[in-house]
């Protein structure tokens, strides 16, 4: 059993966020940064594929995984969702002492119905404002609401709220931010392919074993869906109104930031084998698809590539935020430096990402797993064909992770020297990052393809200090979801955005964590609220979980 966190928790009205400090010295050696306490924490969950002779599309899509703190006690919950039809969700609380107990049952959050289809992903918010996290789940087949009851248990508003979406559509990558500032958080639902349990082709070599399954490129895509909140507990499908209901779109991965520093939250789509989009928020309730000029959309040859996951944050410490999207094997995961004025630049081999290109990347975060001050990169792979091998490419079904270390600016494949939990073989597809013990560590939990889920701990090896943040919005969100923070040590300054949606059909922790490095004090911390108010902090002391208070 994992000892208790010793951690400073600290109630504020004031605003707070992390630091750049002096760097932490860069280490060749191997080290154990990440440990595998699946067992210890007591996480059984296993996904159930259920894969069948005939090579439905939905068996390889695999299911999202959530942090939530469901209880408000400080700690992060875990929510798996589950995968083939009626198949139970499970809901682990977090004890508190490194280990975790389910309470899915009296919770209600089985979803077990087998009408929903396969299970995909999840997104986690306080939709109603009441100050409790509720969780949205994403399937082939309609989707559901779930509202925090605050007291342990969920009830199904899906029918009230209206955000089923379509009864026959297959739903990806979901997300809850606040596109139209009025404090209330609305609904993003990324959908896939127009296909379903009857229109199946065959695919592959007529020979027995050889049947593999389809490519997407044989099937028409499905325009995503945008719920608007309207404070009553419905929410309204302004999809076509706001200009993103795109038919030609694949979706996946969706990830949420303000890339051009507005004050408006924008949307980046990682689209399977067509262009991804970018929607650049125009303040008046619609967007405007900018990915071409922006040069976000194709790979570096100018090809669409088969994006799954996706993530935006700030990787070069210019304070403006960058896209990293995982794509299919033998494509680069791409990362696109924001240059200002609505443009962004391929850095992927620039950058030192080329180790990329093999392995067939899912549920990805950029984090700062060393709290040295800057965005590290992990990515969970796996294939989508089950036999692969048996076309001689060279390519395995199961695939080890990917973690990049950011060493100034730049990036160095630290994968095979960050200890043995990152050296398995396994078939990723959910990812999601959280400090589940408070102890200033982010961890990863990772939902894999038909096996059983895995909990790595940050070891917190030659890591440096770190913030974090929960922010309680009033007049804005909750959660603060889409607020800028902007914090400053001597050795410089990091600019940050408060959102939990990213990777791949997953939600990550609702806090926004930052490392200091050598710092023991955040000189000047400002957060940007979504409603436009703008608070300062001094001399924050360094090493707490701080709940600012927007005024």
């Amino acid at each position: 059993m994992l000892a208790p966190p010793a951690v400073t928790l600290r109630t504020t009205t004031l605003l707070v966020a992390g630091t750049l400090s002096a760097p932490l010295a860069f280490s060749s050696q191997p080290l154990e940064r990440f440990r595998d306490v699946t067992k210890a924490a007591g996480i059984t969950f296993v996904h159930d594929q259920r894969p069948t002779p005939e090579k439905h599309m939905s068996e390889t899509f695999g299911s999202g995984v959530a942090w939530i703190d469901f209880d408000n006690d400080g700690y992060q919950d875990l929510y798996f969702v589950n995968g083939a039809p009626g198949s139970s969700n499970v809901l682990y609380r977090n004890n508190g002492d490194g280990t975790f107990t389910d309470v899915t049952a009296r919770a209600g959050l089985a979803m077990a119905d087998p009408r929903h289809g396969h299970k995909t992903g999840v997104a986690v918010g306080d939709f109603d404002n009441d100050g409790y996290a509720d969780i949205y789940v994403g399937a082939f087949g309609p989707n559901a609401l779930f509202r925090n009851n605050g007291d342990g248990t969920f009830t199904d508003v899906t029918a009230r709220a209206g955000v089923a979406g379509g009864a026959a559509e297959w739903t990806s990558s979901v997300g809850f931010f606040d596109f139209d500032r009025d404090g209330r958080l609305d609904i993003y639902v990324t959908n896939y392919l127009d296909v379903s349990y009857d229109d199946n082709p065959y695919c592959g070599f007529k020979r027995e074993g050889f049947r593999t399954y389809c490519s997407p490129t044989i099937f028409d895509g499905v325009a995503d869906r945008l719920f608007r909140n309207n404070g009553d507990g419905t929410f309204t499908d302004v999809s076509v109104k706001a200009g993103i209901a795109n038919p030609a779109g694949k979706g996946l991965g969706v990830t949420f930031c303000d890339v051009d520093d507005d004050g408006l939250v924008d949307i980046y789509v990682a689209n399977d084998l067509v262009r991804n989009f970018l929607y650049r928020n125009n303040g008046d309730g619609t967007f405007r698809d900018i990915a071409y000029a922006a040069g976000v959309g194709f790979g570096g040859d100018g090809k669409p590539q088969a994006g799954m996951g996706t993530d935006c944050g700030d990787v070069d410490g210019d304070g403006r935020p960058d896209l990293y999207v995982t794509n299919f094997s033998e494509e680069l995961n791409a990362l696109y430096v924001n240059r200002g004025r609505g443009l962004f630049e391929d850095a992927t081999i620039r950058l030192g990402l080329r180790s990329g290109y093999g392995p067939l990347g899912f549920g990805t975060k950029l984090f700062d797993m060393d709290n040295d001050g800057d965005l590290d990169i992990h990515v969970v792979n796996g294939h989508i064909v089950d036999n692969i091998e048996l076309y001689g490419t060279g390519v395995t079904y199961r695939m080890k992770d990917l973690l990049y270390e950011n060493v100034g600016g730049r990036f160095v494949d630290v994968s095979a020297r960050s200890g043995a939990a990152l050296l398995v073989d396994r078939v990723g597809r959910g990812q999601a990052v959280a400090d589940f013990d408070n102890d200033g560590h982010l961890d990863i939990v990772i939902s894999n393809l038909g096996g059983p889920a895995v909990l790595l701990k940050g070891t917190g090896v030659q890591a440096g200090n770190w913030l974090s943040i929960r922010a309680a919005g009033r007049k804005s969100n909750p959660h603060g979801l889409g607020a800028r923070v902007t914090v400053e040590t001597p050795a410089g300054r990091q600019v940050r955005e408060i959102n939990n949606v990213a990777s791949y059909l997953s939600a990550n922790d609702l806090r926004l964590h930052v490392g200091l490095g050598t710092a023991r004090t955040a000189t000047r911390v400002e957060i940007r609220w979504p409603s436009g108010q703008v608070q300062t902090l001094t001399n924050v002391a360094a090493n707490q979980v701080l709940t600012i208070t927007e005024p």
